[in-house]
């Protein structure tokens, strides 16, 4: 029997918004100022980036005996006491335990967005609205056409940098938040890009 289509209310809360069904086809969605905003598919290529993020942060927190958690596709609450937005990041960081019930990831140190041309756009406006979430600490976009990443890092003084810290081919991706570092290239050595050389 095929999938229902259904069609998202006008306008929603983020109450409303998480216990939505979705509109039945399966994709991930955002709420963006009380719109349903649905995500596109990611590229093989964006989909490798994700996992080998996931996998090298995740690994490197297991063998320190960390209590961070990387998590893939957490819904994050944005600005305190908003009630119309949740945003998708392809990955969050957190320190709080996970407890039964929990909608939205709590308490995120670090977000991850992995930049496509499809969705750059709204990546960048994923980036601005993390900045008012009071815990995250760092910010990464990554790049999925050529090898380059961008940190944002929150200031001692609170305040976040006007431009991000770029990191290309021969850096290393350091995320101060979580006591994490790699070269960059090992993020990408699964994809078409791992044998590209420095412009």
């Amino acid at each position: 029997m095929p999938n229902t289509l259904r069609k998202p209310p006008p306008r929603m809360t983020v109450a409303e918004f998480l216990d939505w069904p979705g509109d039945g086809t399966g994709r991930k969605c955002q709420l963006i100022d009380g719109e349903v905003r649905v995500m596109s598919p990611g590229s093989p290529t964006h989909g490798r980036l994700q996992s080998t993020l996931a996998r090298l942060i995740g690994n490197a927190l297991t063998a320190s005996g960390s209590t961070w958690d990387v998590i893939t596709d957490p819904g994050v609450a944005v600005q305190e006491g908003n009630k119309t937005n949740v945003r998708v990041p392809d990955l969050g960081v957190t320190g709080t335990p996970d407890t039964a019930g929990d909608r939205l990831m709590p308490d995120p140190v670090l977000l991850i967005e992995i930049l496509s041309p499809s969705n750059a756009n709204e990546t960048r406006e994923n980036v601005w609205s993390y900045r008012t979430i009071a815990s995250v600490q760092e910010i990464i976009v990554v790049h999925s056409t050529r090898i380059l990443a961008e940190v944002l890092r929150r200031g001692p003084d609170g305040q976040w940098p006007e431009e991000p810290e770029e990191i290309g081919i021969g850096g290393t991706l350091s995320l101060d938040s979580i006591g994490f570092a790699c070269p960059l290239t090992d993020v990408y050595a699964r994809t078409h890009l791992a044998g590209e050389q420095p412009s």
